[in-house]
């Protein structure tokens, strides 16, 4: 024992001679620049001496959790504090997959079967260890001694370990070199390349920026994820000009059709992504499971839509299940309601609408509130429920445009179309053309303030938000929306005077 103090006490005159530690450890969220980077370490300290023999991974700490935060935000009792927010534990096989993206997970799982994969603990002969993990408080019988970790007194070992086994904050992973060598290389994805005119008009439709998200305003027809047949997306014209100084490209956190337009909200970073998306989702399944008796106050949307014909009502609210048919032989599908009581699988979708105006010549603007979020609802609640097809909808209205008559309007004279960036139609296409655009436009967005929730959470995870900003997107209206709404109005106002 006299040995043991002996020991302590030269460690402890050492420490109190030499310069306060440096900490590494981050207790923050692993950064994307973090997660692609590998350490190779030598490990002096181990019985073994593996030096230069294993890769290294940054040690394990306490993440936030953003979808249990966008659920609580969304369905919070009123309490401001958000509880939860941090993911405080993680499996090896989880950690390696997050912090190696590029290994395939075949090939981490392989490791541990083959029982490749350590982790580093360490051991403090004869004595307790208590207290914070950047010191040791030693225990002895008499009197405490504070050294630090780096002393003598600790001696540390690899110790294999299973894939769904658990870290403790500060556990560091160590993989064989040679995984280095067993990865495939990283596909290159080809960026989408842009002229210096359309990288502008990307730029141009940007409403809001901040570390945590980017707004824009889509303009009609623009697809906002790739597929068949789509030669230019949202999102990878985000990748390739909307990156700005962040080193991850902005991510898609809901939808909307190719042919509406209005505001769109883009994650800048993995944590906003999945936080944003998170409120999308439980707003959607909030309000599918409690209707408007639920008070979710984290999200709010509306749009403005031209619609043919009137509602009978003024206001209300429609609540219609929707389902999905298969048509063309299976070469296409749509979205109708489901009002026959089939046992099949529906969405439950719910939307409240307001008539904003009318007009003496068939046509009515409508304010749309979506309190679900399902795919083509508010078209089909006005085709099929409301009976007043979007103006511009041929796949749900088909049967009200082929009676319909353009306006013939002495304002509006036919001038040639010029060319717009990636081929979009920007001309035309109000009430008076033989096909006009979709009307229907996402107008107004109501969001917290995500970079200043993120912010209180990195600083304290139980972060009283009661003071959390909140922030109002207002998107202008489309050109050929904008040339209906001024003609219509003329019109009315033409009419009234007769």
């Amino acid at each position: 024992m006299a040995a043991n103090w002996r020991v302590a006490t030269a460690a402890l005159r050492r420490h109190l001679r030499s310069p306060p530690p440096t900490i590494r450890e981050s207790t923050g969220a692993l950064s994307a620049a973090n997660q692609r980077r590998s350490y190779t370490t030598a490990l002096a300290d181990d019985d073994d001496d593996p030096r230069g023999k294993w890769l290294t991974l940054p040690p394990f700490s306490p993440t936030i959790d953003a979808a249990a935060v966008g659920k609580e935000l969304s369905f919070g009792d009123g309490d401001s504090i958000v509880k939860g927010s941090t993911d405080g534990s993680t499996t090896a096989l989880r950690w390696i997959l997050r912090c190696r993206p590029d290994l395939p997970r075949n090939l981490v799982q392989k490791l541990f079967r083959l029982r490749q994969v350590r982790v580093k603990i360490v051991f403090f002969d004869d004595f307790e260890v208590t207290g914070d993990k950047r010191f040791v408080n030693v225990i002895q019988v008499r009197r405490q001694v504070v050294v630090p970790m780096s002393c003598e007194l600790q001696r540390s070992q690899l110790k294999r370990v299973a894939a769904k086994e658990s870290l403790n904050v500060g556990d560091r992973i160590y993989l064989p070199l040679s995984v280095g060598n067993d990865a495939p290389p990283p596909a290159k994805k080809e960026r989408f390349r842009c002229s210096e005119e359309e990288r502008k008009f990307v730029c141009s439709l940007v409403l809001y920026k901040d570390p945590a998200i980017i707004v824009l305003n889509k303009p009609h027809g623009m697809a906002v994820q790739g597929g068949t047949g789509v030669k230019t997306s949202i999102d990878e014209l985000a990748a390739t000009c909307l990156t700005f100084d962040k080193s991850e490209s902005p991510r898609l956190v809901h939808r909307l059709d190719r042919d509406c337009s209005g505001l769109l909200v883009l994650g800048r970073t993995q944590t906003a992504a999945t936080l944003l998306h998170s409120i999308f989702r439980e707003k959607t399944s909030g309000a599918s499971a409690y209707g408007v008796k639920k008070n979710i106050k984290s999200l709010k949307r509306k749009y403005l839509a031209l619609v043919i014909g009137c509602p009978r009502r003024q206001r209300g609210q429609i609540s219609a299940p929707l389902r999905k048919v298969v048509v063309d032989d299976g070469k296409s599908d749509r979205i109708t309601v489901n009002d026959n009581g089939e046992l099949v699988s529906t969405q439950h979708a719910i939307t409240e609408y307001r008539v904003v105006e009318s007009s003496p010549h068939g046509y009515t603007w409508l304010e749309l509130r979506p309190l679900t979020g399902r795919k083509h609802q508010l078209r089909v609640h006005c085709a099929e429920v409301l009976g007043t097809p979007i103006l511009g909808d041929y796949k749900y209205g088909w049967q009200a445009h082929k009676t319909r008559e353009p306006f013939v309007s002495s304002e509006n004279t036919p001038t040639k179309p010029s060319p717009s960036p990636f081929g979009l139609d920007m001309e035309g296409g109000d009430v008076s053309s033989k096909q006009p655009h979709l009307h229907l436009h996402s107008k107004q967005i109501d969001l917290p303030n995500i970079c200043q929730l993120l912010e209180k959470l990195e600083v304290s995870p139980d972060s009283d938000i009661s003071d959390l900003d909140g922030l109002k997107f207002d998107a202008p209206l489309p050109t050929h929306m904008q040339l209906s709404f001024n003609l219509l109005k003329s019109r009315v106002e033409s009419s009234d005077n007769c």
